[in-house]
């Protein structure tokens, strides 16, 4: 990774004795997710990639500072923006990008693409293409652990366009009236598909939508991948103490398009450069590591190296796949 400019500190919302293990952790974690879906971006270019495409780009420390939150038997269930979360959970890059290209060796073999894939063994449950309709599933989800009556939770991932869907609000009135163990995750990356929120909510901060129903909630710093896991223990501990749903609202920013066909011509390159400068999630950690002699510059290309190396592996394993036979047309409906 490139020597970035150097950042004015940030006050990360955790704990002062993080540890050297955790930061390389959520790095590696993050980079790893940034590199996949560069490759993507360019898989796609090469049209090997086909239909819609939404990358995390930006978005990384939000994911990977709840999934550090996650245990055993933890659900989640999110947006079509979902590679990173497919990786965050520990899905396998080869099968995740060999779905990206539609081919049998994918996570939905070949049949879902970008926007829909699924990992029982993950507890992935899904990407989902139409707006908003993954929230109630995330009640659901955790309405099967307060059933069941064990301590899981479900992590229920959406936007700041999904934040204005009515199904979130009905979500939100069965998991408080119930006590649900959900935690409910906005990743406001402040356009939606191309409106800003200041054009399209009248409140500014969509966490408070929530206080209509009793579910309490706060802002975080969605580029601070420590920020993140602050927030989300504390999201955790409410939902499995059986006081029911959290809302964290994950200010966050994506640096591409909303999907691959998307020019963005909403925002400035000014602005967009302006974040990558000073409020990159994986520089920030970065920095915290060398500033903090956990690690040096080389220390740092040899696990960018090390990751291209698996991105680049699971491209090609993509690439020498073969495509869904005929009959795979059959499997896996209802009808």
């Amino acid at each position: 990774m490139a020597t970035s400019p150097k950042r004015a500190p940030r006050k990360a919302a955790s704990k002062p004795n993080t540890s050297k293990d955790e930061l390389l952790h959520h790095y590696r974690e993050m980079l790893m997710i940034r590199r996949f879906e560069e490759k993507a971006g360019q898989l796609y270019g090469m049209g090997l990639i086909g239909g819609f495409c939404h990358l995390y780009i930006g978005q990384e420390a939000v994911v990977v500072g709840l999934e550090a939150t996650s245990k055993e038997g933890d659900q989640r269930v999110t947006s079509y923006r979902d590679h990173g979360h497919m990786l965050a959970c520990g899905m396998d890059p080869k099968g995740v990008m060999a779905e990206l290209t539609g081919r049998e060796g994918g996570y939905s073999a070949g049949k879902g693409g970008s926007m829909h894939m699924f990992s029982k063994e993950k507890n992935f449950y899904g990407g989902h293409g139409i707006v908003g309709a993954q929230v109630p599933i995330g009640a659901g989800l955790a309405f099967a652990n307060w059933y069941r009556e064990n301590d899981n939770v479900s992590f229920a991932y959406y936007g700041d366009g999904s934040a204005n869907q009515g199904q979130v609000y009905e979500a939100y009135n069965m998991a408080s009236l119930w006590q649900l163990p959900c935690v409910f995750v906005i990743e406001n990356n402040q356009y939606a598909m191309g409106t800003s929120t200041k054009r399209s909510s009248v409140a500014p901060d969509l966490y408070t939508r929530g206080e209509a129903f009793g579910i309490p909630g706060e802002k975080v710093d969605g580029m601070d991948v420590l920020a993140v896991k602050a927030a989300g223990e504390k999201a955790v501990a409410h939902c499995r103490a059986g006081k029911g749903p959290y809302i964290l609202e994950m200010k966050t920013y994506r640096y591409r398009g909303h999907s691959m066909s998307d020019p963005a011509k909403y925002r400035t390159r000014e602005e967009v450069q302006k974040m990558r400068d000073e409020k990159d999630p994986i520089a920030h950690v970065r920095d915290m590591l060398v500033d903090g002699k956990h690690a040096s510059d080389a220390e740092l290309k040899d696990i960018d190296k090390e990751i291209k190396a698996i991105v680049n592996e699971a491209a090609q394993f993509a690439q020498d796949s073969p495509e869904p036979a005929e009959a795979e047309l059959w499997t896996d409906v209802y009808a």
